[in-house]
């Protein structure tokens, strides 16, 4: 069905909304914007389905949830029909936009079908609906959130009963029931009352919520710091679902900190803050102008769902420092390894094909195994799994994407910014109390295993023409680029969907034991890395570089020429 068929179909049916009918109509003389919005249907990312908010096929709304969902439930009656009703699903949402009718949607096809729908009374963290699946042993868990992607956007992550977001098989073979829903009668839609007076929605208490949070509390490494009273944290939520419990943990731990008030209330207009995401600067300046005033020597903040954190911490000329996610989950993972006790003699640290290689030089002097996943946390996510069933040797210890998120412990299957916030202000508080501190111990860190950088090149590309230009983008890079690379030669060449690594210098060729993935990856001659990857989630293609050099000056210098140069080769 060609777009403008789709759109007519959507302004005819009686599954629309009179007034979502009126916003189509507006439209009848752009047809520009009916193609963008009706030329595709949206698809499973990384993070499941995820979009700007409108109606269209193309776009995040209601029917567009309905359809997902009903698919979802059509794969949970198929795969075990019994276990699907007894089970059923949990619901959670973030503060974004429509968020809260999104869930309640879901929750009312579930119902439909005759799967129990339990669902939270009001906004909660993404990690926490992670933490729940496994907690109400359901068979699947969805949350609405769209992370930390702009205000306009919004959609859902899918989770299965280990409490990690769905991966192959499952995730195709939802996707395939999904595909297979060509009408929106199709799509089976009970009313929240009628749902709840069956006892197919229903309404979680609080003590979820308790019980998560005893769990996060369970991962500290130290508990008792000398001058944890006197040493000042300002924290935010950016708007998002993290400050009620936040505020609880770190109230209980008996840390001093103040709360970016302007911040603290959940908003899903994000009104103080052009992006609510921590990997902006320009998200902690509020955090920062509180910092200074208080005498705070830290900032964190959390995105809207809670499932990423940054931070900002003060460096030797008493200026802010804003550490990128590579940089913190190097810090975390010494700091575990320093301080945690009973770490398993081969317990196992995970991370993603785009994250640091520093963490390569790292591991093996501590004695720690390292295994890389694709990115999506859902890959880590996956590996937890396998250790439990024995499917892997070893044991996790900790997993960390370059992209903010970040796992201490096991009670949640995902990112979780809730306990690793915990985690980093007992981290700062410790270093202080032997006069260190965070910035320190990242420089002693490249001290000793050497100055690693990384730097992203986002390129974004809307609408059809977007989707075009990015294939053409990858095409080149995967048929022309042959031995050299800005100026420099390729020594291995990975490409993560044919599942082949390239040694140049040798001529061995290995197959990558990932899942597909459209991902091009190149290692120079000079240990610089930069890797290619169309985002699951947003219309951007995302550029990653990694360089190493012998001090701070010339690692900045190496990465801004190696940027510069690949830049202009592509013409970006």
């Amino acid at each position: 069905m060609d777009f403008m068929k789709k759109y007519e179909y959507w302004l005819n049916s009686d599954s629309i909304d009179e007034k979502d009918k009126e916003e189509l109509r507006g439209l009848k003389d752009n047809p520009k914007e009916i193609e963008d919005r009706f030329f595709k249907d949206l698809s499973f990312g990384t993070g499941g389905i995820r979009g700007v908010r409108g109606i269209g096929t193309n776009r995040i709304n209601k029917y567009v949830i309905r359809k997902a969902t009903q698919g979802l439930a059509n794969y949970m009656l198929t795969f075990n029909e019994k276990e699907a009703k007894e089970q059923g699903i949990i619901i959670a949402h973030d503060c974004r936009i429509g968020a809260r009718e999104y869930a309640l949607n879901t929750a009312r096809v579930m119902a439909a079908n005759g799967i129990k729908a339990y669902i939270y009374e009001d906004l909660r963290s993404t990690p926490e609906l992670s933490f729940g699946v496994r907690y109400k042993g359901t068979m699947a868990g969805i949350v609405v959130t769209a992370s930390h992607n702009p205000v306009e956007y919004n959609g859902y992550k899918v989770y299965w009963n280990d409490g990690a977001q769905v991966v192959d098989p499952h995730a195709t073979l939802i996707v395939d029931e999904v595909n297979k829903i060509s009408t929106l009668e199709e799509i089976k839609v009970i009313s929240e009352e009628n749902g709840r007076e069956k006892g197919l929605i229903i309404q979680l208490d609080n003590k979820i919520d308790d019980d998560y949070i005893k769990e996060i509390k369970k991962q500290t490494i130290i508990s008792e710091i000398q001058g944890k009273e006197s040493f000042k944290i300002v924290y935010t939520p950016l708007h998002g679902t993290g400050g009620r419990p936040m505020e609880r943990i770190l109230t209980d731990f008996g840390y001093s900190y103040e709360v970016v008030k302007e911040q603290i209330k959940p908003d899903g207009n994000f009104p103080t803050v052009t992006y609510a995401n921590p990997e902006e600067i320009a998200a902690f300046n509020l955090g920062t102008k509180l910092a200074d005033e208080t005498g705070a020597k830290i900032v964190m903040a959390n995105d809207p769902d809670a499932d990423r954190i940054g931070i900002a911490v003060k460096d030797d000329d008493n200026n802010w420092y804003y550490p990128n996610g590579n940089q913190v989950g190097l810090l975390l993972l010494q700091y575990i390894l320093n301080n945690k006790k009973d770490i398993d003699s081969n317990a196992k640290a995970i991370t993603t094909v785009v994250s640091t290689p520093m963490i390569d030089t790292i591991a093996p002097k501590r004695n720690v195994g390292v295994i890389k996943t694709l990115t999506g946390f859902k890959y880590i996510g996956e590996k937890i799994r396998q250790f439990e069933n024995k499917e892997l040797d070893g044991s996790y210890l900790f997993g960390f994407e370059e992209s903010y998120g970040y796992l201490i412990g096991t009670h949640a299957r995902d990112k979780d910014a809730l306990v690793t916030s915990m985690i980093i202000a007992e981290m700062a508080v410790y270093y202080n109390s032997i006069g260190s501190s965070i910035y320190n111990e990242l420089q002693n860190l490249y001290k000793e295993y050497g100055y690693y950088l990384e730097g992203i090149k986002s390129v974004t590309l809307k609408g059809k023409d977007g989707l075009e230009k990015m294939a053409t983008l990858m095409s080149e890079l995967r048929e022309n680029v042959k031995d050299t690379l800005i100026n420099k030669k390729i020594k291995i060449k990975r490409d993560f969907e044919t599942h082949k690594e390239y040694d140049l210098v040798t001529g061995e060729i290995k197959d990558i034991k990932l899942p597909k993935e459209n991902v091009l990856q190149f290692v120079l001659e000079d240990d610089t890395y930069i890797t290619a990857r169309p985002s699951g989630t947003e219309p951007k293609i995302k550029f990653y570089f990694s360089v190493n050099a012998d001090s701070n000056e010339n690692v900045k210098e190496k990465l801004d020429k190696s940027m510069t140069d690949f830049e202009s080769i592509l013409k970006l």
